[in-house]
């Protein structure tokens, strides 16, 4: 394992930064990053940007310097990298310009709702539950809802709606506590958007529906978020590898050993369950690859 940083040559804020990667792992790079007082608001996905006034401090402290066209060749060989077209459908104004589009008309209430929702998705501590993962969760939803038109099952346009408006919220409080972690979004989606509206009132028991991810069968708009929330299980198996590093870096703080063992029992439950996902549409797009995915992370964490 390596810890690499570049020349600084990226110009920002007055001065010019280095990119600092691991070549192998993010807990690696956090942990390297907080032993030499790198802040985790300077994590940006794959990498931290430092300074120019920190170079120099850092290579003392064990980064290996390199060009910038080998860092991003070892960052990509590292199956770490979010790719441009990932980075660029998580940035602030995209995702924001979807929430707005959201309301029927405009709100500066709204606004501010997604204002404050975008700022907790991009809080320092996040490493997995990024707004990369919203980004991620939304695009998932909007390929169910397209796979019931093709079905010609189209779901009802307040259920999309209100699944839309649920991922917003699933994962805005994040602390690495289930299910408190949900039930304190839930609670965020009447301080947002009122205590006693009908909408929020569904939206907020969506949330809720994450933290198991076990929606009743005829509960539309529930089995929609958990199989959105849940997409990523099935995704390519280098992009599966790359979450499965995200999340080990979001507790970076648990030893390896233990986390090992949980993470196996998690996996194991999940194989051992019913399927993954509760649409007919997610069933098809990714239960088979999610399987796969699962038991190949299983049979790792048991040797």
């Amino acid at each position: 394992m390596t810890i690499l940083i570049d020349p600084p040559a990226w110009p920002a804020h007055g001065t010019v930064f280095s990119h600092l990667v691991s070549d192998t792992s993010l807990v690696e790079l956090r942990s390297f990053a907080r032993a030499a007082g790198v802040p985790d608001r300077a994590f940006d996905l794959d990498h931290y940007d430092v300074a120019e006034y920190r170079h120099d401090d850092l290579v003392a402290a064990g980064a290996v310097p390199v060009e910038g066209g080998e860092l991003a060749r070892r960052l990509v060989a590292s199956g770490l990298r979010v790719r441009g077209s990932e980075r660029a459908g998580s940035k602030h104004e995209p995702l924001l310009a979807r929430w707005d589009r959201l309301c029927p008309a405009s709100s500066g209430d709204w606004h501010a709702a997604g204002m404050a929702l975008d700022a907790r998705w991009r809080e320092p501590h996040r490493t997995y539950h990024t707004a990369l993962h919203l980004a991620f969760a939304l695009d998932a939803l909007d390929l169910l809802l397209s796979d019931a038109d093709s079905a010609g099952e189209p779901v009802p346009r307040p259920i999309a709606w209100r699944s839309r408006v649920a991922l917003w919220f699933h994962d805005a409080v994040h602390d690495g506590a289930t299910p408190a972690d949900e039930e304190a979004s839930a609670a965020l989606v009447h301080e947002l958007l009122g205590a006693s509206d009908e909408d929020a009132e569904e939206i907020a028991r969506l949330v809720v529906v994450t933290a198991a991810h076990a929606p009743d069968p005829d509960d539309l708009a529930g089995c929609l978020v958990s199989d959105a929330d849940l997409a990523v299980l099935g995704g390519e198996p280098a992009d599966y590898t790359r979450y499965t590093h995200q999340v080990r870096a979001e507790y970076a703080h648990v030893p390896d050993d233990l986390f090992r063992r949980g993470r196996a029992q998690v996996l194991t439950s999940l194989l051992a369950g019913n399927a993954l996902f509760r649409t007919p549409w997610g069933r098809a797009r990714w239960q088979a690859r999610a399987t796969a995915n699962l038991a190949a992370e299983l049979t790792t964490l048991n040797r």
